[in-house]
């Protein structure tokens, strides 16, 4: 099952909670709740690019599976990080303290981060 692909954000869980708790600006918070956000998925077997746009602002990264590789969080931090694919269709990584879990269902992505008790949660469709 391939990634590759435009999805448009549907819906988003907790949003403004845990950009809080990473420590995100109240004005980008309040910022970027509402704005369509889009993501851009690039798979070539094990090597992945996603372009995340939200407004003006866009955050890329890539990864390949299984090798250490920089990652940018939403609050534009940047961490080392080890992408593992679980089955055919989900991406597991740890990125600094949170859980990040990314899994493909046909045309719906569905984006989990956690950390400790506090779970944001994305879904986006392929446009």
């Amino acid at each position: 099952m391939s990634f590759t692909g435009k999805y448009e954000l549907q819906s988003q869980e907790n949003f403004e909670p845990f950009m809080k708790a990473i420590g995100l600006p109240e004005d980008q918070i309040q910022k970027g709740k509402d704005l369509k956000s889009v993501s851009e998925i690039v798979q070539d077997g094990k090597k992945f690019k996603i372009t995340v746009t939200t407004g003006s602002k866009v955050m890329k990264n890539e990864f390949t599976i299984g090798e250490e590789s920089e990652m940018e969080l939403p609050n534009g931090e940047k961490v080392k990080a080890v992408v593992q694919m679980e089955g055919n269709n989900k991406l597991v990584t740890e990125l600094k303290g949170m859980k990040s879990v990314t899994e493909l269902n046909g045309d719906t992505i569905t984006h989990t981060l956690t950390r400790g008790d506090l779970t944001f949660k994305r879904v986006s469709k392929r446009v």
